[in-house]
């Protein structure tokens, strides 16, 4: 299981996903039970990708993700390579499907 960073400002937020390298940004809200039931399903999906480094940034605390990422509803899954948006899933994800790309592009960029 992967633990991740906790991102509290909109300047850890920048800082992080500004960083070379496979990023994942996880962006939830406080009152969606959707967003506390996906994080531990997500963090142990990430056990498996050592290269990808994992954050969680509540969009409540930091609003400026929302207008950052074009985010208008939590759950939000964000991989980020070299700063840059690459994938893109929100609220109802499909485990499996995202294991097959996060296998092929942690294999591209890390294998």
């Amino acid at each position: 299981m992967k633990k991740g960073h906790d991102l509290h400002t909109a300047r850890a937020m920048d800082e992080f996903v500004g960083q070379p390298g496979l990023r994942f940004l996880y962006v939830s809200a406080p009152d969606c039970s959707t967003c506390r039931a996906l994080l531990p399903k997500l963090q142990e999906l990430l056990g498996d990708y050592p290269a990808i480094e994992f954050a969680h940034v509540d969009a409540a605390e930091v609003e400026e993700v929302a207008e950052r990422f074009l985010i208008l509803a939590a759950p939000i899954l964000l991989l980020l390579i070299d700063g840059r948006e690459y994938l893109r899933e929100d609220r109802f994800v499909r485990f499996g499907p995202l294991r097959e790309r996060l296998d092929r592009i942690h294999e591209l960029y890390a294998g």
